[in-house]
């Protein structure tokens, strides 16, 4: 069979360790071919082959996020983004949009954090003095705390004697009355009213949204939303418009449905498998919900939110690993780190008692912001997959050193996780980050926020990585969580030809310079799913 595709003159960057470099690369149909010199792979073509100059740029494998929210990301590139320095601009920009909608309108906003700006939190009076009819929901930049007005609060029937709910917590003033601010779960009384979309929009949405995962050299995701993205991906499939390579992780509160569809972890074909079942331990850290063994700094009567126990988390577990599905669960503070590694060191037990090994099933910890340091060997030693977004270290290094004080030195710990052998799989959390990896890698390699300044002065930097472990995260890792390790990953003959080009060869390049590469060009299944004019 003659390829269809040659790639030359490149910098291919393989992720093969027994052929780590090469200058060419052949693709038949939607699969690589064959690997290795210019002469050697131009031999291969004929008449009908397209082939590329690559101009010795580099290529590497495509790029995976292990971690974000297809259906959030794409709805919130709709809703109003408050991604803005102060109070006072938000407010003169939800009022513009206010003075357009009918009373009846909800008003939908994200990105909002106070953490930017005086520390002091906003609350309903804030909103009601530019809209008193209108509901109004503003999710947080960490979508672990949101914003509301009292029209939102009467929809939902929010007063004072509405009880916290389980996991979460109503925000109030002296008087019992609620503030406005609801955190972790309580949000879900404000969203349980909104008009949900049909699948078919959400559908939309992520069509549209598909192009700039691949402009920034993503060619597949970790999803983390509710079924209905799982509804809405298969749609997409099925219309053969999914053009991303898609695992989808369900929520625990879906587990039974799971079960009654005999899906199982790993199931699925080329762009859509099943991962885990999610599970929620502990809140974040910019809402200051994240579980912990010890106080806040600051805030020395707040140890955080547990949303869910151990004891619940454990039979969860059990209820899933007994129908083949793993587990994948949310966890930022010290303690809910610890409870999830309690429960995963028995379900560990369980299968290997049933002669199972831990390939079958790989559970991962998503997040992972800070463990204690008598826990820092236990993912390496449990075989459980560390599932973390560089990006959320250098957003949240001001807040981490201000709140956790000397424990940061154990914060967003990816060196010590990779010396205890631990699988990382690097993501975004979008759309709480940016998606581009590129971004990631940066911040993995630097710990800095993004600056031109060659003078990069990094935070808790004992914990950076090189170039090469933070590629292979975004590569490597998530490939082998998503069951996909032959397939996916490295660039390989009979794996499929995913991989990226870039403007600049980021394993040379200053450090500094990581973070302005541009993607020129995104293959995905052996087509083009993003080309720059500047390529071919």
């Amino acid at each position: 069979m003659y390829p269809d595709l040659i790639l030359i003159n490149g910098n291919i960057n393989t992720l093969d360790p027994n052929n780590p470099l090469v200058t060419a690369i052949a693709i038949s149909k939607d699969t690589i071919s064959s690997l290795g010199s210019d002469d050697d792979i131009i031999k291969l073509a004929n008449k009908k082959t397209e082939v590329i100059d690559l101009k010795k740029r580099l290529v590497i494998p495509g790029m995976i996020d292990a971690h974000c929210h297809f259906d959030l990301f794409s709805r919130t590139a709709q809703n109003i983004d408050l991604n803005l320095t102060n109070k006072q601009s938000i407010i003169s920009l939800l009022s513009k949009h206010i003075s357009n909608s009918n009373n009846n309108k909800w008003i939908i906003g994200h990105g909002w954090d106070h953490n930017d700006w005086d520390q002091r939190l906003p609350n309903k009076y804030d909103l009601d003095s530019i809209s008193p009819h209108n509901p109004i929901y503003l999710t947080g930049k960490s979508m672990h705390i949101s914003w509301v007005n009292t029209a939102a609060l009467q929809r939902a029937n929010i007063t004072s004697d509405t009880p916290d709910p389980p996991g979460g917590q109503i925000g109030r003033l002296e008087s019992g009355q609620p503030n406005g601010i609801l955190y972790e779960t309580a949000s879900e009384l404000i969203t349980s009213k909104i008009p949900e979309p049909t699948i078919d929009t959400v559908a939309s949405n992520m069509e549209i949204t598909q192009q700039k995962f691949w402009e920034n050299g993503i060619t597949g995701i970790h999803d983390y939303d509710q079924l209905i993205s799982y509804e809405a991906i298969k749609q997409l499939y099925n219309q053969n418009k999914l053009g991303l390579r898609i695992l989808k992780n369900l929520p625990a509160q879906n587990l039974e449905e799971v079960i009654s569809q005999r899906l199982h972890s790993g199931y699925g074909n080329k762009w859509i498998k099943i991962g885990g079942i999610k599970v929620f331990m502990d809140g974040a850290l910019g809402a200051r919900t994240a579980l912990m063994l010890d106080p806040y700094n600051i805030e020395t009567n707040n140890y955080g939110i547990s949303v869910t126990d151990e004891e619940e988390l454990l039979l969860i577990s059990k209820k899933a690993g007994e129908n083949n599905l793993s587990m994948t669960v949310h966890a930022i503070g010290d303690k809910a780190n610890r409870a999830v590694l309690n429960v995963y060191e028995k379900l560990r037990n369980i299968e290997k008692h049933n002669g199972d090994t831990p390939d079958k099933l790989r559970h991962r910890i998503e997040h992972l912001q800070l463990l204690h340091p008598s826990d820092l060997h236990r993912l390496g030693s449990s075989k459980i997959i560390a599932s973390m977004q560089p990006v959320h270290a250098t957003s949240d290094m001001d807040i981490a050193t201000k709140y956790w004080g000397k424990r940061i030195k154990h914060a967003y710990a990816w060196k010590t996780q990779i010396n205890y052998n631990t699988v990382l799989a690097f993501g975004s959390d979008a759309p709480v980050e940016n998606i581009n990896p590129l971004w990631g890698i940066y911040a993995a390699v630097t710990r800095s926020k993004r600056t031109t300044d060659n003078r990069i002065k990094g935070w808790q930097t004992h914990e950076c990585i090189t170039i090469k472990q933070a590629i292979e995260a975004y590569t490597i890792g998530p490939a082998y969580a998503s069951y996909s390790e032959n397939q996916l990953g490295s660039l390989m003959p009979g794996k499929f030809a995913d991989l990226v080009i870039l403007d600049q060869d980021i394993y040379k390049c200053p450090n500094y310079k990581i973070h302005s590469t541009t993607v020129l060009g995104t293959l995905i299944g052996g087509r083009w799913k993003y080309l720059s004019s500047s390529i071919g």
